[in-house]
């Protein structure tokens, strides 16, 4: 071990496998270790007998729900939107080769109560339930003109400046209620809460864009994919690639702990008494606690199921957002459903998940309305993490953090985090202008 490197990278999370890979393909030479015995830190995936024995203890996992290798339980679940950044990571570092997808079925958002499905396009909009008829009309024009924007061509913009002019003020053109306002916001434009409404529109109206350009790209109920057997192939997926561009990878390395010199910078990292020198660290909030601060704690449930969750059309992949207005919440509330289809569970079981940004020390009452959409469970555990982000200034300490995971259940917020840290490891911004039909082969 006693060699030196350009970058080590701590934590095999799937924020932290990204980078190896980037990095590694960059032509850097990587070290990439990991306290624990297995890839993936917070984002590990698990089987019945892990799952258990992570939230029951000793206890073993009833007969009656099949063999534990037959579970694929991701700890952090998350879809992956078809046309967004990570696809497109995943594509610019042919990842895709190790992966295999296959698109979710259903996108639906919680409303006054009900489940309905999102609509994404001027015809949808038309069809959906969630407006009147006068509504649905007023909103189908603002659906075209947000189709027809092009950035570059101001015949399209309708003589305003979306980089300059709020996303209230562009709603409020076309007239559009509270009601139509929050599924836009919350279950299109995948916005986490409202102060979008204040800020400049070219974002969400680029974010819905992306949704509706997903949607078409599978012709399927939703613009979300998910790997076969769940996420955690994704970080052993870059784990290899970055072994193919050279890199090194050491899972069980005990203690792992960043040496520094006298000006504070990154010199390198002291495991079982042997040192690997650095230029620089990657690292989850786990590996520098007195680098990082904590923002904020998620609530979640895990649930084990026989069946769909009700009201999504039979939907064995699903997502439902429950917008916080809907709640009188200050943070959305997420379900995310996954099954045999995907090989996270065996034949007849679904796996469900309800996450939301914690606001009181209660994640059972505060996840009620979720849970209460699930309909049966035959299991259910609770869970509440901290989420930390750092505070460090990555051009004097050389240690480049990556921020905890958060509750949304796609994966748009984590490629950013990862994108920005990119830049300021390697000064470069990352070109993801690939081809995209490139990641459809694997889809099937």
């Amino acid at each position: 071990m006693d060699e030196e490197y350009d970058v080590i990278v701590l934590g095999t999370g799937l924020k932290e496998c990204i980078l190896s890979g980037l990095l590694s393909v960059d032509g850097l030479k990587v070290l990439h270790m990991d306290r624990n015995d297995y890839y993936g830190g917070e984002s590990s995936s698990l089987n019945l007998i892990q799952l258990w024995k992570r939230f029951r203890g000793n206890e073993q996992p009833p007969a009656h729900l099949g063999s534990s290798r037959d579970y694929n339980v991701d700890m952090i679940p998350k879809f992956i939107i078809a046309n967004g950044a990570l696809v497109r990571v995943l594509i610019h570092t042919d990842v895709t080769k190790y992966l295999y997808f296959k698109a979710v079925d259903g996108s639906f958002v919680y409303n006054k109560g009900k489940v309905h499905k999102v609509p994404a396009t001027d015809m949808e909009a038309l069809k959906s339930p969630l407006m009147g008829i006068f509504e649905k009309r007023r909103a189908r024009k603002f659906f075209i003109y947000v189709q027809d924007y092009d950035e570059n061509d101001p015949k399209t913009h309708e003589g305003m400046d979306l980089t300059r002019v709020t996303t209230r003020e562009l709603i409020a053109k076309y007239g559009l209620d509270d009601n139509t306002i929050d599924f836009i916001g919350h279950a299109l434009a995948l916005h986490r809460d409202d102060r979008y409404l204040n800020e400049p529109a070219l974002d969400t109206v680029k974010r819905m864009k992306l949704y509706a350009e997903s949607i078409a790209r599978f012709q399927g109920g939703s613009p979300y994919i998910y790997p076969l057997y769940g996420l955690g192939e994704l970080p052993q997926a870059f784990a290899r690639l970055s072994a193919v561009y050279g890199g090194t990878y050491m899972l069980n390395k005990p203690e792992c702990k960043v040496e520094f010199d006298e000006e504070g910078k990154v010199v390198g990292v002291t495991s079982e008494g042997e040192t690997a020198k650095c230029k620089k660290v990657v690292c989850d909030p786990s590996y520098l606690p007195n680098k990082v601060r904590k923002v904020g704690r998620v609530a979640r449930a895990i649930a084990i199921m026989s069946h769909p969750i009700p009201n999504t059309n039979d939907s064995h992949s699903v997502q439902v957002i429950l917008p916080q207005k809907q709640l009188g919440r200050r943070s959305d509330m997420y379900l995310f459903c996954c099954s045999y289809s995907h090989n996270v569970a065996p034949k007849g079981k679904f796996i469900a998940f309800v996450s939301t940004e914690a606001e009181t020390d209660h994640p059972q009452t505060e996840l009620k309305p979720g849970i209460d959409l699930l309909g049966p469970v035959d299991e259910i555990f609770y869970d509440i993490y901290d989420r930390y982000e750092p505070v460090n200034e990555p051009s004097l300490d050389n240690c480049f953090i990556s921020t905890s995971y958060d509750a949304t259940t796609h994966f748009e917020s984590t490629v950013t985090d990862v994108l920005n840290m990119y830049t300021m490891i390697t000064g470069k911004v990352l070109d993801l202008s690939v081809d995209l039909s490139a990641a459809s082969a694997a889809e099937e």
